[in-house]
């Protein structure tokens, strides 16, 4: 028996087409299907949701977030901050490394309703002993170790490097070396977490490639992308030209308005992807959810279109997942369906500058491969035929 769902009525965003506009969306045993196609099901078999007066997206992609609960000290649960938040993909930011990455898979991939995929740590020990794992070259991964793991796990997209004085310590430059050579080999990107300098951004940005992704790309420290008249240094331009991806990574520390208001007003051409770097203890604030901190760059004056591309197409493409970020028939049917509330509310950035947001994006249903994960009580009323 095929399952179908057809949602009605919904205002749909296209993040390809950047474009609004009020249609069906149709789906058959996971997958997207062309409305007509449903409905040659048997009409007991159509499961109809009305999403009147709401959006209508492909399921948002968080692409920096730390889920290894219980097993690290920033661990947090993936589907609070996932389906229950509208995200229907979440991807653990070096939270693992090679030697617990079994326990990564077991404790959280396969007991999780959100999609986990994992970024997975240069350090073999990933974040499970502490916040400083580069400071010891000897705790690197090898390239045999990384061929192996891999090869045998397809939830594994790519390696993560924090290259920030308090993580690598007096090992300077030479973690990300090392992840440049993996990465090489693997064929696979690098998310670089950038900060508080060593190494400086001029050491850092050389060793990046197409591909690569720049995470906390909007901090408000110094010696940011930005220098102090507000332009991008040379060796940023430089890897963007090369193809490098800006993500926003909000986390604790580092998102600024400031630095993305300047950026915003001489690079409004660049796109960039957004992510929360969210954990335990930045869940209630500064952070929120994924849908907080897109309803910040709502208020920075980013356009609804924009932000909802940053995290489905532009995510997607980021971790080259075809079968995400789209509409298009016969990928997976990953739906996010959320309003856009009238409000005042002000809300921080991570060096506690407050703004006035008046729209705020708030999460009503999840449907994850074609079926509902998740539904706000108060939200959408399901006319399931089930």
């Amino acid at each position: 028996m095929n399952k179908a769902l057809i949602i009605q009525n919904g205002l749909v965003i296209d993040p390809e087409a950047l474009t609004i506009k009020e249609m069906d969306i149709g789906m058959i045993n996971g997958k997207f299907a062309p409305i007509g196609e449903v409905l040659n099901q048997e009409q007991s078999d159509i499961q109809y949701i009305d999403a009147m007066g709401y959006y209508v997206s492909p399921g948002f992609i968080d692409l920096h977030a730390h889920i290894f609960k219980d097993y690290t000290e920033l661990g947090i649960d993936a589907d609070t901050v996932g389906v229950e938040q509208g995200v229907t993909t979440i991807v653990d930011a070096g939270s693992s490394g090679y030697d617990n990455y079994h326990l990564f898979k077991e404790e959280i991939i396969h007991t999780s309703k959100t999609e986990v995929l994992a970024l997975l740590n240069i350090s073999r020990k990933g974040l499970c002993h502490g916040l400083s794992e580069l400071a010891s070259l000897e705790e690197l991964m090898t390239l045999e170790e990384a061929r192996e793991i891999f090869r045998k796990e397809k939830s594994i997209v790519g390696l993560k490097a924090r290259m920030s004085g308090s993580v690598v310590k007096n090992s300077g430059i030479q973690p990300l070396i090392h992840a440049r050579d993996l990465a090489d080999q693997l064929h696979k990107p690098i998310m670089v977490h950038i900060g508080n300098p060593p190494p400086n951004l001029q050491e850092i940005f050389p060793l990046l490639m197409k591909g690569d992704i720049v995470t906390h790309a909007f901090h408000g420290k110094k010696h940011g992308v930005l220098n102090e008249s507000g332009e991008m240094i040379p060796e940023a331009i430089d890897a963007l030209n090369r193809g490098v991806r800006f993500d926003v990574g909000h986390g604790t520390s580092s998102f600024s308005y400031q630095t993305m208001r300047r950026f915003r007003e001489r690079y409004d051409d660049l796109v960039f992807t957004i992510s929360t770097d969210i954990y335990k203890n930045n869940y209630t604030s500064p952070v929120g959810s994924l849908m907080v901190t897109m309803s910040k760059l709502l208020a920075l004056e980013y356009s609804l279109t924009e932000v909802v591309a940053a995290v489905t197409k532009r995510a997607a493409d980021t971790l080259h997942l075809k079968e995400q970020g789209t509409l298009s028939y016969g990928t997976i049917a990953d739906v996010t369906i959320f309003s856009l509330e009238e409000t005042s509310s002000l809300l921080a950035d991570s060096e506690g500058n407050e703004l006035a947001c008046h729209q705020i994006l708030t999460p009503y249903m999840t449907i994850k491969t074609g079926k509902v994960a998740y539904k706000r009580e108060d939200g959408i009323e399901n006319d399931s035929t089930l």
